[in-house]
């Protein structure tokens, strides 16, 4: 039987290689995105190379969408052996945004969405133990200010971005304890630096590294033997490394457990 994966964000850039990757390999790959008309294209590719693929369309600036979309995965399958969160907003554009539940719109994409996701998800990943979850985080990190995690005050994209990539980190570690022995593991990882991607081109800045590359790397995550039992750690590319200090500290991953919680109505 053929293993299941969700890979959120997948219509497009590194998303959309690793699901290309995934189905190639024999996997059936559910691809998430917003836009029907290039998931549904990318869902022929994946066939017409000989794989299993079915879109599932979600707006990831919203929770009930968030919850939809796990209502969906669970319609065409009783098991997952792979989550993949990688969908995400860059850092272009200064202005404030909320999301549709009046969240700061990167903390609620970036982070509180793969946040609910996971917790959604997280019954069909047992069911198929052993199974892995990917962060797709960044080496573009700050710690979290817990007097203004929705950054009311001087707004900058960048500051959004980077405090939503390390909340990716603080939860990797915090949901790799609670899930100890359930023979799920979850790492993060920076994939790698400012590839050629529609986000980082919009970011008004130029590509150094390929898409390619940070697919290698999500993809040592997602199945290579290396990472069997390793869990709750943080990559960047293709190496082990430490992330920004506050993801070690536990009363900082606490604060913002609590929060992730109370945004999101998870009983966990």
């Amino acid at each position: 039987m053929a293993k299941t994966a969700l890979v959120t964000g997948a219509t497009d850039g590194v998303g959309r290689v690793v699901a290309k990757a995934l189905g190639k390999d024999g996997w059936r790959v559910l691809v998430h995105g917003r836009d029907r008309a290039r998931g549904e294209t990318l869902v022929q590719e994946i066939e017409q190379a000989g794989g299993s693929a079915t879109f599932l369309a979600a707006d990831l600036a919203s929770l009930a969408e968030v919850r939809r979309l796990a209502a969906e995965t669970r319609k065409v399958t009783d098991r997952l052996n792979l989550l993949i969160n990688n969908a995400g907003i860059g850092t272009a554009g200064n202005g404030r945004r909320t999301s549709a539940d009046g969240h700061e719109l990167r903390f609620a994409v970036n982070y509180l969405a793969g946040f609910l996701l996971t917790y959604e998800l997280l019954p069909l990943l047992k069911a198929a133990a052993p199974a892995r979850i990917v962060n797709v985080s960044s080496a573009g990190q700050q710690a979290i200010d817990f007097s203004d995690v929705m950054l009311t005050k001087g707004y900058s994209g960048v500051a959004a971005y980077c405090q939503s990539k390390l909340a990716q980190i603080l939860f990797t570690i915090d949901l790799a304890r609670e899930l100890d022995g359930s023979g799920v593991i979850v790492n993060a990882l920076h994939p790698s630096t400012y590839m050629n991607t529609t986000m980082v081109r919009r970011a008004g800045v130029s590509p150094m590294s390929k898409v390619e590359t940070g697919a290698e790397a999500i993809l040592q995550l997602a199945v290579s033997p290396k990472i069997e039992g390793k869990s709750g750690l943080y990559f960047n590319v293709m190496n082990e490394a430490r992330a920004n200090p506050q993801a070690y500290d536990a009363e900082a991953r606490r604060k913002l457990r609590a929060l992730s919680l109370e945004l999101t109505g998870v009983q966990a």
